[in-house]
């Protein structure tokens, strides 16, 4: 009786496993109802970004969302990427000389800086057509960085002591850019001077780092008047690319692979280094721009033997102060 009650069983679970539809987990105990099933956790944005060989980046420029916009000194052209996937590809050839600071605003252009070139160019964002160009330097220049606060783009150059202003009346494009020279304590020498800038955190000011001295200067936008920051005896020699956040500063110092982390006063006349913050994949970072809770900094390997052959990145690191 015992036997004829296992055949029985056995073949009802047959008939039962033949009638139900096929399923890769059919070894695996049912879920209950009432209890949801795992879902897929969203996926983590990678920390480093791979650029073209040879690219050889030094602006960066986030947003609007998670894109960035990266410009290479080798050609000038300008490469987007997802900061989700970390893919991207170029999307607007250069004009042969060189794409260094930039910045996007919120009507899809990025407004870049030419370098040696001596001009600056803005650029749509979607297309990658050039919407206007500007000549800023007849002679030998170094157009180096880019902000936009107060109604206009702000151009510093790196060889003549002047800022270039684009007003941005109603958000048109100017016919062309005004010369803003640069007087008081900021004093042109060899080598690199005004690079990197930023607003004050007032937004009444802009501010401006020397490469070759490390000194910190607010500007007086209307005048080019310049006045150093006391920085309480701290300097920023190979300072780069600025990025402010209400009273926080971000100076990249590029050959020290380091980002500076300053506190400022409102009106950016006085501040302190609180401390600085490096990696081990940076190799020479130029710039930095913020997106979430990261703050991304190309790499330019300014150092490297053959560039049309380097390989070259960008990095994401935490927030310092988040």
């Amino acid at each position: 009786m015992r036997r004829h009650k296992t055949t029985a069983v056995l073949v009802l679970g047959l008939v039962a496993t033949m009638s139900a539809p096929a399923r890769a987990d059919a070894d695996r105990p049912a879920p209950d109802r009432h209890t949801p099933g795992p879902r897929p956790g969203p996926a983590v944005a990678p920390t480093t970004i791979r650029l073209p060989n040879g690219f050889r980046p030094e602006g960066i420029a986030i947003g609007p969302g998670p894109v960035a916009y990266f410009g290479s000194m080798a050609d000038g052209s300008l490469y987007r990427a997802d900061l989700r996937t970390g893919r991207g590809a170029i999307f607007s050839r250069g004009p042969g000389t060189p794409s260094l600071g930039m910045k996007t605003d919120g009507r899809g252009r990025l407004f870049v800086a030419g370098g040696t070139g001596g001009d600056a160019r803005v650029v749509d964002v979607r297309t990658g057509r050039v919407l206007a160009s500007y000549r800023l330097a007849s002679g030998p220049a170094f157009v180096n960085d880019v902000i936009i606060a107060r109604g206009a783009v702000w151009i510093t150059d790196s060889t003549n002591p002047v800022l270039y202003k684009l007003p941005l009346r109603g958000g048109r494009l100017p016919a062309a850019a005004v010369r803003i020279p640069l007087t008081g304590d900021l004093v042109y020498g060899p080598g690199f001077n005004a690079n990197g800038i930023t607003p004050t955190p007032d937004g009444r000011g802009l501010l401006v780092v020397q490469s070759n001295t490390g000194g910190l200067f607010r500007v007086d936008p209307a005048t080019g008047a310049t006045r150093r920051v006391d920085l309480r005896g701290e300097s920023l020699p190979e300072g780069d690319g600025l990025l402010l956040r209400g009273r926080t500063l971000f100076a990249v110092q590029n050959r020290r692979n380091v980002v500076a982390v300053l506190r400022l006063n409102a009106a950016g006349t006085e501040g302190r280094v609180v401390r600085r913050v490096g990696d081990d994949r940076f190799d020479v970072p130029a710039t930095v721009a913020a997106f979430g809770s990261r703050l991304y900094l190309p790499n330019a390997r300014f150092d490297a033997p053959d560039p049309q052959r380097t390989w070259y990145n960008a990095v994401a690191i935490p927030d310092p102060e988040r």
